[in-house]
């Protein structure tokens, strides 16, 4: 057996982009993963290695070779490759100058019905080293990634320009050319702490080599945590504690390779501010983590992260205060100046935007807005008068300073401003909840006002864009369409709130006046059961269960997840199989006779066997004990009652013919097949249940 070593592969490169670095390090592991599946090269496990300056691969005890391989070649028959005289033929020759041999050299061989000519290649399967430089190229060159440059090498790029590359095999160096560069030894290491080469020994001390002389932490994953710890024990410090956002921290993480939290202080009378445009500014543009009291409330802290382990840390403390001061004073100027001018004298601005040319401006759009938020609040017993004025005034941040710096505080900023402006704390909420969830797992609006306006504004979007024809299509959704279909359905459903989606679309189709839109309201309903189909495969619901209730086409959310509740709690019930199984069969019975027996009135007095007069009288028993449960939705009670059919109905296929002869007989039977699916079609339809 081939001795087995690590193999590592470092690109050092300008700095990488911070939003990618996490991707590309897990890319490149990837493909050289695949590189060396598809050379049949054995390997142990393959760790990836990210900082802003590199992205490097180790795998762990590879092959130093392919493993030998055998193939065996069958050639023609033995009469036709040899004449009458012994001599090979044409087909024995081009056989065997195919394979490289002489004909002489091919084996006969029996193969059952007639003896063949077969040669068999051996192919012992080449070294290691000779196939890296090709390997690690081309698993460098297919790294994913948003932007590639180039930088003089034709016909290579890269996210960034490249400056050095590693190849090494065990304690190997592998002379190759990766990206245009020739392969060294040598990494680099921090730009400032230690610029010098590095030199490496094998593999397995990469880390170590780096971390000490080189002041780089090479693994992603632990920088990241060494980050946590860091910047956890400076906020404390502080008297606070840090808001750690996870995508604020792998950005952070990708910007430094010696990581040094510090805390920094500004001064409180930003505080004055509101905390959402303080944190736009510590967050977005200056990477810092803000700092909160043990009561939630934002700190005059913050903690940054430096790539520098200076001698003076004061000297990067105080560097930071005063880069962050600015940023805060202009957010503080923008927080004056936006409340000089009460927001509603911002409506009028709106007609000067256009959301979308064939449907109107923004002012347009708020207008719609505004008249559905009315119609859903009064629907779910909400304000909606309030909600109605919400709606109006729900666009009107976009014209403050403030949104225009920090475009995702809109909606954020819109109640602080409405709040000041005197308008009741319903309409203020509203406007500030409108745009939740903005994101998966983002909170819901916090009050009926502000849900029933949310769901006015992506209801009017769905509708009017799926009515100009601007629907999703593949990977495309510009409007973000999809993402406002789910936070429909997640406000219905995980709000509680009883409305049909089908009468609320056509509210929204309604508003439209010139625009005809009705024609878009059953192609955005069945978009909107596609992405609902997602949220449950989200929530673990298996897909068959959401076919079966999606079979019934409940046009309410909050209903249909009570019925999918139910049918998951029947699946749980050992009689389950055999009513999936039951109401498969009466389906297909159903189908094939087609008029006979279906919807027709049921004779009791027909019954001639015991089995069928059980299922009957079961059936007539049940009827009754679960109408007023499903009037009620009580759907898990409901299904649960008509578990007990799985016994007769059982019993009944065992022992009844249904296809009798006698026609009378066999409409009364489809009758009563029918009759007992139709109950538990009242729920959803089992037989689209699939077996476990």
């Amino acid at each position: 057996m081939a001795e087995r070593h690590d193999l590592l592969l470092e690109i050092g490169t300008e700095e990488l982009p911070s939003s990618e670095l996490h991707a590309l390090g897990v890319g490149l592991a990837h493909n050289v993963r695949a590189s060396l599946d598809s050379e049949g090269l054995a390997h142990g496990e393959v760790e990836w290695f990210a900082t802003p300056r590199r992205l490097a691969v180790r795998v762990r005890e590879l092959a130093g070779a392919q493993a030998a391989t055998t193939a065996e070649h069958r050639g023609p028959p033995v009469s036709a490759a040899f004449g009458a005289d012994g001599q090979p033929t044409k087909a024995a020759e081009g056989f065997a100058r195919r394979h490289g041999v002489a004909v002489a050299d091919l084996e006969r061989r029996d193969a059952g019905k007639a003896e063949y000519l077969f040669h068999t290649e051996h192919s012992p399967g080449r070294p290691t080293v000779e196939l890296l430089p090709e390997l690690a190229d081309r698993a460098a060159r297919d790294v994913p990634a948003k932007k590639r440059m180039r930088w003089g090498t034709p016909g290579v790029t890269f996210p960034r320009p490249v400056h050095w590359t590693v190849l090494l095999y065990g304690e190997e160096f592998v002379d190759a050319e990766i990206l245009g560069v020739r392969t060294a030894r040598a990494t680099r290491g921090h730009r400032f702490h230690h610029p010098a080469r590095i030199e490496l020994d094998e593999p397995r001390h990469y880390e170590t080599a780096l971390r000490d002389p080189g002041h780089v932490v090479a693994g992603f994953d632990e920088r990241a945590a060494m980050i946590r710890a860091q910047v956890e024990h400076a906020a404390h410090d502080a008297g606070g504690e840090a808001d750690l956002d996870p995508d604020l921290l792998t950005e952070v993480t990708s910007l430094v390779e010696w990581p040094v939290a510090l805390a920094g202080r500004f001064d409180a009378r930003f505080l004055e501010v509101p905390p959402e445009a303080l944190v736009a500014v510590m967050k977005d543009h200056q990477k810092y983590f803000p700092v909160y009291d043990r009561h939630g409330a934002l700190l005059p802290v913050f903690v940054t992260v430096s790539n520098i382990d200076s001698a003076e840390p004061e000297i990067v403390r105080s560097g930071n205060e005063r880069v962050i001061a600015p940023r805060l004073a202009d957010a503080e100027f923008f927080w004056q100046q936006d409340r000089k001018r009460p927001l509603e004298s911002r409506l009028d601005g709106l007609r000067q935007m256009v959301f979308q040319r064939r449907l109107g401006t923004l002012h347009d759009r708020s207008g719609r807005i505004a008249a559905l938020a009315g119609e859903l609040a009064g629907a779910i017993g909400a304000d909606a008068d309030a909600a109605q004025r919400a709606g109006w005034l729900a666009k009107c941040d976009l014209l403050t300073e403030m949104v225009g710096e920090f475009p995702e505080l809109q909606g954020i900023m819109g109640g602080y401003y409405a709040r000041h402006d005197g308008e009741p704390e319903t309409v203020a909420r509203a406007i500030a909840d409108h745009y939740r969830p903005a994101f998966a797992g983002d909170a819901l609006p916090r009050s009926p006002e502000g849900m029933a306006l949310s769901l006015a504004d992506r209801l009017d979007a769905l509708v009017g864009l799926f009515a100009i024809g601007r629907a999703p299509s593949g990977d495309k959704d510009p409007f973000a369409l999809r993402r406002a279909a789910l936070g429909v359905l997640r406000i219905l459903v995980e709000g509680r709130l009883d409305l049909d989606l089908a009468e609320a679309l056509a509210l929204a189709a309604g508003a439209y006046g010139d625009l005809d839109a009705r024609d878009a309201i059953d192609a955005v309903f069945d978009f909107m059961m596609d992405r609902l189909k997602v949220y449950y495969a989200g929530a673990s619901f298996p897909p068959d269960l959401f076919e079966a209730v999606r079979a019934r086409r409940p046009t309410r959310p909050l209903d249909f997840d009570a019925r999918m509740r139910a049918v998951r709690a029947l699946r749980e019930r050992p009689e389950a199989a055999s009513l999936a199984e039951a109401n498969k069969r009466i389906r297909n019975i159903l189908r094939k006779n087609e008029g006979e027996g279906a919807g027709a009135t049921l004779d009791a007095a027909q019954f001639t066997d015991g089995a069928e007069r059980a299922l009957g009288e079961r059936v007539d028993a049940l009827a009754g004990e679960v109408e007023p449960l499903l009037v009620a939705r009580d759907y898990e009670s409901a299904l649960a009652r008509l578990a007990d059919l799985a016994a007769p109905l059982d019993r009944f296929f065992d022992d009844v013919m249904v296809m009798t002869d006698d026609a009378r007989l066999r409409a009364n039977r489809i009758a009563l097949l029918d009759r007992a699916r139709a109950l538990f079609l009242r729920v959803a339809d089992l037989s689209q249940l699939q077996a476990d």
